[in-house]
């Protein structure tokens, strides 16, 4: 079996989860610069050669309301990118409130300033793949 990917891009830094070898938890997480788009491509196609990832996930920003605004636009472009660079397959998923939440785990584990900024991307990312794998559980 493959690993799963989830992605959380971002202008700076884009977080990058994975899943355990079952596709049952989320294994580790980290983040890579991402302001050169190019780079960050051959960052995540890199990560996901060395972790023999078979599919990814990238969060997809939804406003409150369902609708999709520039950002989304932008994340779709990106799973374009990702999916041509790499070959496998790529989905989006629905991120609405990831980042907030996101920030609320981190505050409640003291993370605080340049720590934070560090780290909230690839904690959104580990959250954005925690749903995509609770989807798959439930919808075999």
């Amino acid at each position: 079996m493959k690993r799963i990917m989830g992605i959380d891009y971002g202008n700076a830094r884009t977080g990058v989860a994975l899943s355990d070898l079952l596709c049952s938890i989320v294994g580790s997480a980290q983040v890579v610069p991402s302001r050169n788009t190019q780079k960050a491509i051959a960052d995540i196609v890199r990560i996901a050669k060395e972790n023999e990832v078979g599919e990814i996930v990238v969060g997809l920003p939804r406003n409150m309301d369902g609708s999709e605004g520039s950002r989304a636009q932008l994340c779709r472009e990106f799973a374009e990118l990702l999916k041509d660079a790499t070959g496998l397959p790529v989905a989006m998923w629905d991120e609405r409130r990831t980042t907030v939440e996101a920030h609320n785990i981190l505050s409640q584990h003291n993370y605080h300033g340049q720590k934070r900024k560090n780290t909230v991307d690839a904690v959104a990312a580990s959250l954005i793949l925690e749903g995509y794998l609770a989807f798959r559980k439930a919808n075999p």
